[in-house]
């Protein structure tokens, strides 16, 4: 197979700025776990201190971190991810987010429900009836087990306090 010219390769966001990111957040997760392990006392007096473990730990993600902030700068230039890669991810990343945030404001039986008739309408190919259905069912049959059978409360919103649940 023949590899595409750099002329025609799709654009995106490069792999050198993904490991930078990446390995500068994990230096600063070290460097705050080395900053508590020491205030805490990270020393072997009459055996290990609050923090001896935890140190230890963010040494050596702070020298895994070092070491993929070097080998990002000594691979070729990359690209990590096109921009159409990065759209498919957002499609499913944004409505999941707007989801699990929806869930604290109107209960995830509501929150389901819309999730999947948005998953199922936009995203695949079921015709109305199908997405109906599966949107009343799955959230009745979910509360059915979960709340009556298993006695498991989950998150209501005012749905639920409206039918006195």
């Amino acid at each position: 197979m023949a590899e595409a010219s750099p002329s025609t390769t799709e654009r995106g966001i490069s792999r050198r700025l993904v490991e930078t990111i990446v390995s500068l957040a994990l230096m600063g997760v070290a460097a705050l776990a080395l900053w508590d392990s020491y205030e805490r006392g990270a020393g072997w007096d009459n055996g290990p201190e609050n923090g001896f473990f935890p140190a230890r730990v963010a040494w050596i993600l702070a020298i895994a971190a070092l070491a993929t902030l070097w080998s990002a700068f000594r691979r070729e230039e990359s690209v990590f991810v096109t921009y159409e890669q990065l759209r498919l991810v957002a499609q499913v990343f944004v409505p999941l987010f707007l989801y699990v945030l929806a869930i604290a404001f109107i209960g995830i039986y509501l929150a389901s429900a819309l999730f999947m008739a948005l998953f199922m309408l936009m995203l695949g190919s079921f015709r109305w009836w199908q997405t109906l259905l599966a949107v009343v069912l799955t959230p009745l049959i979910i509360f059915w087990v979960f709340e009556l059978q298993f006695r498991v409360p989950l998150p209501k919103g005012p749905i639920e306090t409206m039918l006195g649940y």
